[in-house]
């Protein structure tokens, strides 16, 4: 009896630990998929609260655009802090104090500007540089020197530098334009800058470390000669040092002989695809470019041969300098199919000023044609984003070399971008 005892008892044991080690077994075996499942919970509760607070960020931004306005509205300069020797930020705010409409981070200011020594209002766009704050826009303008009053470039920026002081009211349209980036979106991108180009780019990184952290990836690349012109270098070293998914290069072709590599800047290039695809793992991001025409027009060569879809590829023009951009059309005879090489002529018709003119494919657009021909137009950015150079089309119609910012109302069209399709009457 005894001996059966033990032996009911041991045998009691061995089934416990058995059941004991079978328990241990399927506990090790699923241990790491249920690490991995908590993981990916971790990883969904962090997704779902960045979407979260993206659209919170997008409604109010919504929210804040409802008090946009019409027409021009009066500014003060609130304060100007000179960045580097050619740059000053100029801060804006409401001269009646009525709250201000937020924007999109990319997009510009259009300015209405009475230069002493100038006969008529000077128009010009600047792009916002921060992102959006409840009190204030910024703009960062570069100084260009200017050869004579005659509104060439430079006149506008010497005005800002020299002139423009605090307290000194404004008019200023409510922010605009087509290129902008969508913070609501989780699409890994690619910021890049030529020069003073970089301040729409900087609106868009500051606007997504505004909304506490970057979670997309992103790279910001700025073309420069040197330091010289890298007003935001400290700003943007310290976001890339906050914020694990944001990696900053900074390219100088002529850095000064203190500057040192790795340490000042991190190429001594230009920015280019090439670069690109030494440093980004694949192609595919969304690409956003602002800079002078020549780094445009080689980067967006260099993207395209890459194999970059160009509806991955976003750019600005900045000034009144053209960008890239699809191609005037060739004009063709009416009724006549086009050929390769074949330029003939289309007419345009300037009804009040009673010319009529012949556009060819080399002409430029309709505001050069115009002025290559006496016929002064009202202008402003001329690169398709203030609406100054609104013309109304009595009969024909336009084609654009670049989208416009804002589409133009029905029967109108801007000449500072604008093409004619075929025989054209214009009220100008």
């Amino acid at each position: 009896m005894h001996l059966g005892a033990n032996l009911i008892h041991w045998l009691g044991v061995g089934i416990i630990a058995l059941v004991a080690l079978q328990a241990l077994a399927m506990f090790v075996s699923t241990a790491p998929r249920i690490s991995s499942q908590t993981r990916q919970q971790r990883l969904a509760e962090e997704i779902l609260e960045e979407q979260l607070r993206t659209a919170r960020a997008r409604r109010v931004i919504r929210e804040e655009s409802s008090h946009s306005w019409n027409g021009w509205r009066k500014f003060r300069v609130l304060r100007k802090v000179q960045e580097s020797a050619d740059v000053v930020s100029i801060y804006l705010t409401p001269h009646d104090n009525i709250r201000l409409p937020s924007f999109e981070p990319g997009q510009f200011l259009t300015f209405q500007l009475r230069i002493p020594g100038v006969p008529q209002p000077v128009v010009r766009c600047y792009s916002l540089s921060d992102a959006p704050a409840e009190d204030c826009y910024r703009i960062s303008v570069k100084r260009v020197p200017a050869a004579k009053p005659d509104l060439k470039p430079g006149v506008v920026s010497n005005y800002f530098h020299d002139v423009l002081k605090e307290g000194d009211i404004i008019d200023v349209k409510a922010p605009g334009g087509a290129f902008f980036l969508d913070l609501a979106s989780r699409t890994p991108i690619v910021l890049i800058a030529g020069g003073i180009g970089i301040t729409p780019v900087l609106s868009m990184v500051n606007s997504l470390a505004r909304l506490g952290t970057i979670s997309r990836e992103t790279w910001f690349f700025l073309g420069a000669r040197n330091g010289e012109e890298n007003f935001a270098r400290e700003h943007l070293r310290a976001l890339a040092a906050k914020h694990e998914n944001l990696k900053v290069h900074f390219c100088y072709s002529a850095p000064a002989a203190h500057e040192k590599q790795g340490v000042d800047y991190d190429e001594a290039c230009r920015v280019s695809a090439d670069l690109f695809k030494k440093l980004l793992p694949s192609n595919n991001y969304e690409y956003y470019l602002c800079g002078p025409p020549a780094f445009m027009e080689s980067l967006t060569r260099g993207l395209r041969e890459w194999g970059v879809p160009d509806g991955s590829v976003h750019f600005e023009a900045f000034g009144p300098a053209s960008v890239p951009a699809k191609p005037a059309p060739a004009a063709t005879a009416p009724g006549a199919s086009p050929s390769a090489g074949s330029i003939t002529t289309r007419r345009v018709n300037f009804a009040r000023s009673g010319k009529e003119l012949a556009w060819s494919g080399d002409a430029g657009n309709l505001l050069e044609l115009a002025e290559k021909n006496g016929v002064m137009l009202p202008s402003g950015c001329r690169s398709g984003n203030c609406g100054t150079c609104l013309t109304a089309v009595k009969s024909g119609k336009v084609e654009y070399n670049k989208p416009p910012a804002c589409q133009p109302e029905a029967g109108s069209c801007l000449t500072c971008i604008g093409v004619p399709a075929g025989e054209l009457v214009l009220d100008a």
